[in-house]
């Protein structure tokens, strides 16, 4: 049954990985939300915003500035405009994080990867109580620019806006991965350069994210 189908906040988690090999974080991700609707953004899959109450952008290994390439990128730009003007509660992930800065001005650049799982500073924000401060950072690409109205909500040494959140708007968004575990770390090892030498996935629990993002949902969705 699909939260369309009960009485739950109905949550769109947009599926953003191009390479088929690498869509095990979306299916990760994905299974935070189990009564979420799933859509293929690259394949032509859109959101239907009137029935939306809440919005995840995932990651992918395409990046923000190969619209080029992927078309569907300026697309999700605008999505990520309009969510923002209609006030609907937004998550991204990762290529999520990026593509809302983007989307709201900001600049991402190509840094080199960081494959690891590192101690990130957390601000005092309700998407990240009971979070962890050690989580699983994936990524070349960052937001050197943060977008209009985006602010720092959380960093890491190798890259300062590893959190933003819009001043104004119900808009969050996190570099690292709160939704990869230790049942990913074979993959990892195999797939990336992967550094295991400073943490433990012992010391890793990403899953409030989640949780505190589908409570913001809810609370938003109960509003007369």
């Amino acid at each position: 049954m699909t939260a369309a189908e009960t009485d739950a906040p109905t949550i769109y988690v947009v599926r953003n990985e191009v390479d088929p090999d690498h869509e095990y974080h979306c299916d990760a991700l994905a299974a935070r939300f189990p009564d979420a609707i799933e859509v293929d953004y690259p394949a032509g899959e859109r959101v239907p915003l009137e029935s939306a109450d809440g919005v995840v952008l995932t990651g992918s290994t395409a990046g923000v500035y190969e619209s080029d390439t992927h078309p569907w990128i300026d697309e999700q730009e605008a999505l990520v405009r309009e969510l923002v003007e209609r006030g609907i509660p937004t998550l991204g992930v990762c290529f999520g994080h990026q593509i809302a800065n983007s989307a709201l001005g900001g600049t991402v650049e190509h840094v080199g990867t960081t494959a690891a799982l590192v101690e990130a500073t957390l601000d005092d924000d309700p998407l990240f109580d009971g979070l962890s401060p050690v989580v699983v950072s994936l990524h070349g690409d960052v937001v050197t620019e943060l977008g209009a109205g985006m602010s720092v909500i959380a960093s890491a040494d190798h890259a300062h806006a590893f959190g933003t959140r819009h001043r104004t708007a119900p808009l969050w968004t996190v570099q690292f991965h709160p939704e990869v575990t230790a049942a990913l770390r074979d993959r990892l090892i195999a797939d990336f350069d992967w550094d295991s030498a400073s943490f433990s996935f012992d010391d890793v629990r990403g899953e409030p994210v989640f949780e505190n993002f589908a409570r913001i949902v809810a609370e938003d969705a109960a509003r007369p």
